[in-house]
């Protein structure tokens, strides 16, 4: 199928992208990598009436460090994140939830904003950004604000974006000595979405369990972490895990988010 015709814009500056949102609302889409909304154009999901190409964005492409902290700016490919020496070396959750996602093409285009944005709650970026205490900053013709992941993330495919903002960059904090870090995932083939999966951090700050397909955003098994924190073991804490799963999603999904769950544990003690 062929999509619905738009108007096409390709802002050069940040100013002339949020005045575009700021004129066209609900009625954009921005395109950045276009690894999730050309499927949504093409199948006639998605019909806007302008699209926004931000990929002529300056200083959105960049991955840094600044006062301790990563910064990641949203049009930094998945695939940078894969191969970056210093998130290996300091944040290796990232690197490690950008390898499980798609295929190298699709890491080559795709991007950190765009998966953030797009909200799956089956992706694995999100997920292991929730895990990190990630923020977020955004953009309109109002001026920027930033939000933490817990507020950011709100349903299926749904952020706290107003219509009118523009993610800029995704920051997150560093990781406190001695934390260990792990994500795991089951998907029928490799590549494709998973069906549940849980990324941990665990160390000397209170651990923190964040599972992926398990309901309408990332969600954090809080029970599991205060047992965990309290010397539960790990198959008691995978149990508990699997109770934030969405009841609609059944027994299978549940078995399966208290696996995942304590693969990532075992994984991140290793």
């Amino acid at each position: 199928m062929k999509p619905a015709p738009f108007a096409y814009e390709e802002p050069r500056s940040l100013g002339e992208a949020v005045d575009l949102l700021a004129r066209h609302g609900e009625d954009a889409k921005l395109l950045a990598g276009g690894q999730s909304l050309i499927p949504l154009l093409n199948f006639r999901l998605a019909r806007p009436e302008v699209l926004v190409d931000v990929n002529r964005l300056p200083g959105l492409g960049l991955v840094r460090r600044a006062g301790g902290e990563l910064r990641i700016g949203a049009l930094t490919r998945m695939a940078a994140l894969e191969r970056s020496p210093l998130i290996r070396e300091r944040w290796p959750l990232l690197a490690e939830a950008a390898r499980l996602v798609g295929h190298p093409q699709i890491r080559s285009r795709g991007t950190v904003g765009g998966s953030v944005a797009h909200a799956d709650p089956a992706a694995e970026l999100p997920a292991a950004l929730v895990a990190l205490g990630a923020r977020f900053r955004v953009a309109s013709s109002r001026g920027e604000r930033e939000l933490g992941a817990d507020d950011f993330f709100l349903t299926h495919l749904t952020t706290a974006l107003e219509p009118d903002e523009l993610l800029l960059e995704v920051v997150v904090p560093p990781l406190p000595a001695g934390t260990r870090t792990a994500i795991i995932e089951h998907a029928r083939v490799h590549g494709d979405f998973a069906l549940g999966g849980a990324a941990v951090a665990v160390g000397p700050e209170p651990p923190v369990i964040v599972l992926l397909a398990a309901g309408p955003r990332p969600l954090r098994a809080v029970a599991a972490e205060e047992a965990l924190a309290a010397g539960a073991s790990i198959e008691e804490v995978a149990a508990l895990a699997a109770d934030v799963v969405d009841a609609s999603r059944g027994d299978y999904r549940r078995a399966l988010a208290a696996e995942m769950s304590r693969r990532a544990l075992e994984k991140a003690a290793a």
